[in-house]
């Protein structure tokens, strides 16, 4: 996410407590977790294992429980609690605020229809000829394209599932992030679209989503892409351009679909997989060795 108005990593150190290590006057110009870090972004590693891939990152200043070689044109800001730094930051720049009757930073384009009962947050942009049924929510930043059509009960831009494990308890991240619904996306009703932790969720030109399908935060789903019903998308995973999910079809985090994927129905995915291919079970396999092995074992009682 983008900060509204960017610092410096000595001013950041300053107000947050952290003991600086590198160049103080790196900008900061936004809040980003490692999987989609970019040149000026803050985030945050506490754990060793993560060490070298964070400071390997593009990310500009890092937020780190313990203090390592700070890497030429990066800063350190070092403190015991990382997460509860960065979370805080999130916080600041994304505060929560009640949701109003007629949001009035929110911009509808002409020919849209917004049934009873649709909730629009903060800075919400739709675009032109739109459908809104009752009862569905627009998260704050949300942006639609044009003739997207969002079905009756559908959340898009509720917060990431997503949590730090501690002593205490399951800690919730606060989102920065977004979702974006690109042109002619059709969602059908409860759908569930997860704004990014940091970055954009986005649902591809002309994809159509049947009912109770669930995406997950940082997503990229493709053009043309077809979901039926209840199928699961875990967060930060990627869906090829023209790709078919069918009914209940699970899909494991951190993985990524090639174009024209088909995953069968009920079939769990938890390895990135090559596109233009049928695929099968749970784990997966490609269809046609899947149904071979069906026939196999139920030969094995005769």
């Amino acid at each position: 996410m983008k900060l509204a108005q960017p610092t410096t990593a000595a001013a950041l150190s300053e107000r947050l407590g952290a003991r600086l290590v590198g160049d103080g006057e790196l900008a900061v110009t936004g809040l980003n977790e490692i999987h989609h870090a970019e040149a000026g972004d803050l985030c945050f590693v506490d754990h060793p294992r993560y060490y070298a891939p964070t400071l390997a990152s593009a990310a500009s200043v890092i937020l780190i429980d313990r203090e390592q070689d700070c890497p030429p044109g990066k800063a350190l800001l070092v403190h015991p609690e990382p997460f509860a730094l960065y979370n805080r930051l999130v916080w600041e720049a994304r505060p929560p605020v009640p949701y109003q009757a007629q949001e009035p930073t929110a911009t509808v384009g002409e020919g849209t229809v917004i049934a009873p009962g649709v909730v629009l947050g903060r800075n919400v942009s739709i675009g032109r000829d739109c459908r809104l049924e009752p009862n569905c929510v627009i998260g704050d930043g949300c942006v639609l394209g044009d003739r997207v059509t969002v079905s009756a009960g559908c959340v898009v831009g509720g917060e990431a599932f997503y949590f730090k494990r501690t002593a205490e308890g399951l800690i919730p991240w606060r989102s920065g992030g977004s979702v974006w619904l690109q042109d002619d996306v059709f969602l059908g009703p409860c759908c569930t679209i997860a704004r990014g932790v940091s970055s954009v969720t986005v649902i591809g030109r002309g994809s159509k989503l049947d009912a109770q399908v669930q995406i997950g935060h940082d997503c990229k789903v493709g053009n043309h892409v077809q979901m039926a019903a209840q199928v699961g998308v875990a967060g930060n995973s990627n869906v090829g351009d023209w790709s078919v999910l069918q009914g209940q079809a699970g899909v494991a985090q951190n993985v990524t679909l090639g174009e024209r994927t088909v995953i069968m129905a009920q079939s769990g995915v938890g390895r990135d997989l090559e596109g233009g291919k049928s695929w099968f079970g749970s784990p997966v396999q490609e269809a046609r060795k899947a149904f071979r092995d069906l026939v196999k074992l139920r030969r094995l009682g005769e």
